[in-house]
């Protein structure tokens, strides 16, 4: 892979074998995703003390199982295999009656993962150690939404700092999941290719003629952070945009939606009736699912402004994103240029894919 020239001007595109590769596909797996900090769930079924809910890290890419438990407020991750022989621990949503008890041959451990006991283990020496633990998971809550990371290289508060920064004077966390507006699209393209096309607005006017007619294009800009960036739509006169307090630092514009994405597959859509919560999840190098999960703040204004068309502007990226994944595919193409102007997003993305990819 050829190294992202830090000068936008000069920089060329990551090259075409990243979106069409199985063994770049792979390597963003380890060197990306398992790095990671990823979503896995809200809070709604972890209310109550001792309550578990197993979960997979990234279900059909890496299917890694875990457990999620509150305990006492705090939620921890564990890993939801038996350290045994194996088994998996727990397989639906429950509450914990003191221990986790494997059903395969008895062994026992309690809410924080510390192995009790297990029936006929007279006579095994150096028993028990460390290792008959369940294996603990990098895990934080911020607001109701759960993250993890298998092996975390980057410091979460960190990450999510420039989204408390900007967005934090919202309720977020009394906003109000809406599974009949959430859904689930499958894209048949390379999930980075699903996350260039996200991170700039060059394609709106083209793409997009009703969401453009929301927006004024002229004023739309990005912000780019270590491992996240923003994309701030202004909206065109007349449209609805965000009643701003006055400690807000956009106080006094326009704004019709805050895009962050943060590091490499979560983007969080704020509108003023709330939030829409997209993770990119790939499934192999040409296909990917996205789900969209949305966050009601404010029911009233679902349908006015730029948040109010979502399901057609996702047919509309799908439907250009399906025809970019077949022209990467090309034997005469091999990379391109960036827009100094309308492509940083994208510039800032690709050096990052390098920077974890080499360091593999």
């Amino acid at each position: 892979m050829e190294k992202i020239h830090e000068d936008i001007e000069y920089a060329k595109t990551i090259q075409s074998d990243f979106y069409n590769s199985t063994q770049q596909f792979n390597k963003a797996k380890e060197q990306i995703f398992a790095k990671s900090w990823q979503i896995l769930s809200d809070d709604r079924q972890l209310k109550l003390s001792n309550s578990a809910v197993p979960i997979h890290y990234m279900d059909g890419f890496i299917d890694e199982p875990l457990l999620l438990i509150n305990n006492e407020g705090s939620i921890d991750c564990f890993s939801n295999v038996c350290t045994h022989r194996g088994n998996i621990l727990i397989e639906n949503n429950c509450q914990i009656n003191k221990q986790i008890v494997c059903k395969y041959h008895g062994r026992r451990f309690n809410c924080k993962g510390k192995f009790i006991s297990m029936p006929e283990s007279n006579g095994m020496k150096n028993f028990p150690s460390e290792n008959d633990n369940l294996q603990s998971i990098a895990v934080n809550k911020w607001h109701q939404f759960i993250f993890c990371s298998l092996e975390p290289t980057i410091n979460f508060d960190k990450l999510i700092e420039p989204i408390n920064e900007r967005v934090g004077w919202m309720p977020i966390r009394d906003f109000i999941f809406d599974p009949n507006a959430s859904r689930d699209y499958l894209v048949k393209a390379n999930w980075a290719l699903y996350c260039d096309n996200y991170l700039e607005g060059f394609h709106i006017p083209f793409i997009h003629k009703d969401l453009a007619k929301t927006l004024d294009y002229s004023k739309y800009k990005s912000e780019l952070f270590n491992f996240c960036n923003l994309q701030i739509g202004i909206a065109s006169g007349g449209e609805h945009a965000f009643d701003l307090p006055e400690s807000s630092i956009d106080f006094g514009q326009e704004i019709a939606a805050y895009y962050f994405w943060v590091f490499p597959n979560l983007m969080f859509n704020f509108y003023p009736w709330g939030l829409s919560l997209n993770i990119v999840k790939p499934i192999n190098p040409k296909l990917t699912k996205v789900e969209f999960r949305t966050y009601i703040w404010d029911e009233s204004k679902l349908e006015h402004g730029a948040g109010s068309i979502l399901d057609k502007v996702e047919r509309e990226d799908e439907d250009i994103v399906e025809k970019v994944q077949k022209g990467v595919s090309s034997r005469f193409y091999k990379h391109g240029r960036f827009s100094p102007k309308m492509e940083k997003g994208v510039h800032h993305f690709h050096q990052l894919i390098y920077d974890f990819i080499s360091n593999s």
